[in-house]
């Protein structure tokens, strides 16, 4: 019998205890014996089916020989960062699903699950339910990664399907995604991208084999969006989508980010709606991958840490290939990065050309939408700062 234990009981912490359960047996067929959870850390007891599991003790756990893998479920950094940090010391391996710990804390975590020969993985920290890390390290590892990019927020890919679908404005979506659930009373992870930010740096990280630190990542979200700028951009065929990016520069720099896009209709990634998410990755060898699922909920967060647990289980003794230099060197400010830019001006055509020089215009009645030719995001805030700018957004090449 495999033992484990979960830290924290909420929406992931409850989907894994009953993963486990109720796919016991095809569990037991994999790994040649059954998985338990034995211990689950909480701050509060409460009754249920769990009830006689539960713990506010971490040392319990922490000095337990027979629980091998524990899985951190808690989120946020402090509580998290000292309970896996201990679990790891103790020698056993640490499962997460908490974006932020690893995007802050995963480089120094990793080093030490390697010097305490365990293993550290987070395969639901990014995508939820769609493998991505995995595939990532391992079956494109003998590529080149220049490029990833995706819609990796649920909560504002929803917001944007409901403008588009309904005309409701940004509030009124984010109201209904509340009251669906999708959204938490406090959306401001969501809505102003830092969600994203954290998961595009744990991309950028793995793919490049170097720390970016979130701090450093522009991160800007759909707060300010107007339903005026998500139609327009419909009626010239595009769609307004929230992208993390990150991408790897001539001469070996690299750059991230997180930032509403104008996406052609004709790129797959146009057509994610609701809460789904989707991660497209570009090989030197392989070209373009796409990776499309539910990027959270439940079952299917749930599920990629029980296959984390698995693969804990399995690797002999642990995965070599996952961990990145703590450098910070190469980083560039995405600003330096080149694309045609969306822009609504309370002025004219002549305004905008007077700025840009050639443009396309999407919309003209009193304000004015245009797209304009590819220049950096240095050049764009420069020729623009003598318009009165309402909305600006890059396009998606």
């Amino acid at each position: 019998m495999i033992q484990i234990a979960i830290l924290g009981l909420g929406t992931v912490g409850t989907g894994v205890a009953k993963v486990v359960a109720e796919n016991m047996r095809q569990i037991e067929r994999k790994l040649g014996e059954p998985l338990e959870v034995k211990t689950i850390l909480v701050r509060r007891f409460k009754d249920g089916p769990y009830r006689q599991l539960m713990t506010s003790d971490f040392q319990k756990i922490e000095s337990d020989p027979s629980i091998r893998v524990v899985v951190e479920t808690i989120g946020g950094v402090e509580a998290a960062y000292e309970y896996t940090r201990r679990a790891l010391e103790a020698g056993k391996h640490v499962v997460t699903a908490n974006k932020q710990l690893v995007a802050e804390h995963g480089c120094e975590l990793l080093d030490l699950a390697k010097r305490k020969n365990v293993s550290y993985l987070f395969e639901a920290s990014v995508g939820g339910g769609i493998p991505v890390l995995h595939p990532l390290t391992q079956c494109m590892a003998a590529n080149r990664i220049d490029e990833i990019y995706g819609i990796l927020n649920g909560t504002t890919n929803y917001i944007l399907t409901r403008m588009v679908r309904t005309d409701a404005f940004f509030s009124d979506a984010l109201r209904e995604a509340q009251a669906k659930g999708y959204a938490e009373a406090d959306p401001t992870a969501d809505v102003e991208g830092i969600d994203a930010g954290r998961k595009i740096c744990i991309l950028a990280d793995l793919a490049f084999g170097q720390q970016i630190d979130p701090a450093a990542v522009p991160m800007e979200g759909i707060s300010k969006l107007s339903l005026r700028d998500v139609k327009v951009a419909q009626r010239a065929g595009y769609r307004v989508r929230l992208l993390g990016r990150a991408v790897r520069l001539p001469g070996g720099g690299r750059t991230a980010y997180v930032a509403p896009h104008l996406i052609p209709e004709d790129n797959p990634m146009a057509n994610v709606e609701d809460v789904f998410n989707a991660v497209m990755v570009r090989g030197n060898a392989t070209g373009e991958v796409m990776f499309y699922g539910r990027g959270a909920g439940e079952l299917p967060t749930a599920s990629a840490c029980v296959a984390d647990v698995m693969e804990c289980l399995q690797s002999s003794p642990r995965r070599d290939e996952i961990g990145w230099s703590p450098s910070m060197e190469g980083f560039v400010d995405p600003l330096e990065l080149k694309a045609r830019h969306y822009f609504r001006i309370e002025g004219s055509l002549t305004d905008a050309a007077t700025a840009f020089g050639q443009v396309e215009v999407l919309s003209e009645d009193g304000e004015t939408a245009f797209l304009t030719e590819s220049l950096t995001g240095r050049d764009a805030a420069r020729q623009s700062r003598f318009l009165n700018v309402l909305a600006c957004m890059r396009v998606l090449s």
